[in-house]
């Protein structure tokens, strides 16, 4: 019984919420079983009167500014059954219009390996979309729907090279199918390291504890200008709800890959053409190596810059586990005056390197220090280490 009371108070506190303020009734007008019960006062319906704050008219300005230009994305992927029969799987997510065009970005994850795309507007009409161009490296994508002469509202995109902790973000986005949705709150963090589920460490995300739940994934995070300063993608939670610690790809890195996903349908990276072997503590000590981190050089590409420029590989063959790889070889130990302590740097340290472009990679070679001017390739999509 009481159950069911607190039960019954709290659906007419939701339902009058909505509407305005409830006067309760008072301790007196509750009666014991059996009696006659005196009817509560009707409502107190109050009407909001006077101007809003100027953070919530900001709120209210930029949700009604903003919200036409963001999209819901349904992807439709097929999995077989244990009888080898296709079974649709759905998924949703939030993209952000960026042109007139309908170009539209959002995650990897949400359009990742979609057979079938459906791009709904804030008006409610669905379009076909396809995808564009993906950089699964940071877990960006570019679909596109034909808008048919209809006028788009479009995402600006602001700066994430100045942003400071405490300062006030926006979340618009489609939270577990709950369309229009606006969140608020604060950077909680910077250049914070985050691995995917697919085991890829995205660099530089911007923490936040405006909630990003699933469905929110695609969709902008906004400076209090109405500017995009970062793609919300994902959250830290061991239940899958928002926790409070939300992350988003900094929109320098969407300006830096956007513009080669509208080209050439991915990410053009440059490379330095070698088979690189991460230093560990077990292969320092073995082969008395000078420094306890680096990239070790196994293999060259014959022919290549690298090996153009006076990189070497090594030529005492080893195995370790199932690797097998050459000793006696330089170590990178810099590129482009950046320290190297592992390939997460390596790649760091390429990642807004285009293919032609020329970097200095220090190097130690029998324990002393060069450098090389190496005219970088184009890093292949599937990189074998």
């Amino acid at each position: 019984m009481a159950i069911a009371a607190a039960a019954a108070v709290a659906l007419v506190l939701a339902l009058a919420g909505a509407a305005g303020f409830l006067k309760l009734p008072q301790a007196d007008q509750f009666h014991q079983a059996g009696e006659v019960p005196t009817p509560p006062p009707a409502p107190i319906l109050v009407q909001y009167s006077g101007p809003v704050s100027p953070d919530e008219a900001n709120n209210i300005d930029l949700y009604q500014r903003l919200n036409p230009a963001v999209v819901n994305i349904t992807s439709v992927s097929f999995e077989y059954n244990w009888f080898l029969e296709p079974v649709p799987q759905q998924g949703t997510g939030s993209g952000s219009i960026i042109d007139a065009k309908g170009h539209v970005l959002t995650n990897y994850h949400v359009v990742k390996d979609a057979s079938e795309l459906s791009v709904t507007l804030a008006d409610g009409v669905d379009y076909k979309g396809k995808v564009v161009g993906v950089d699964p490296e940071n877990d960006l994508a570019v679909i596109q729907f034909d808008p048919k002469g209809t006028r788009l509202s479009v995402i600006p995109f602001g700066s994430s090279s100045g942003l400071r902790v405490g300062q006030k973000v926006l979340a618009i986005g489609n939270p577990f199918g709950l369309d229009r949705t606006l969140t608020t709150g604060i950077i909680s963090g910077l250049g914070r390291p985050v691995k995917t589920e697919s085991g890829i460490v995205i660099r530089e995300m911007i923490q936040t504890d405006a909630s990003i739940n699933p469905g929110n994934s695609g969709g902008p995070l906004l400076n209090s200008k109405g500017e995009m300063i970062g793609v919300n993608t994902m959250i830290y939670s061991p239940s899958g709800g928002s926790v409070g610690i939300g992350f988003a790809v900094p929109i320098e890195t969407a300006r830096r890959v956007v513009p080669d996903l509208l080209r050439f349908g991915k990410v053009q990276r440059g490379w330095i053409d070698i088979k690189p072997v991460q230093l560990f503590p077990r292969l320092v000590s073995y082969a008395n190596l000078p420094v306890s981190e680096g990239v070790l050089v196994s293999e060259v590409t014959p022919g290549s810059s690298a090996e153009k420029a006076g990189l070497k590989g090594g030529s005492d063959p080893v195995r370790y586990g199932r690797s097998l790889f050459y000793l006696g070889g330089d170590i990178i130990v810099e590129v482009d005056r950046m320290p190297i302590s592992s390939l997460y740097d390596l790649l760091g340290a390429l990642e807004d390197n285009k293919p032609g472009e020329t970097v200095e990679v220090k190097i130690l070679r029998n324990r002393r220090a060069q450098t090389l001017a190496i005219k970088l390739s184009e890093r292949p999509q599937n990189l074998q280490w």
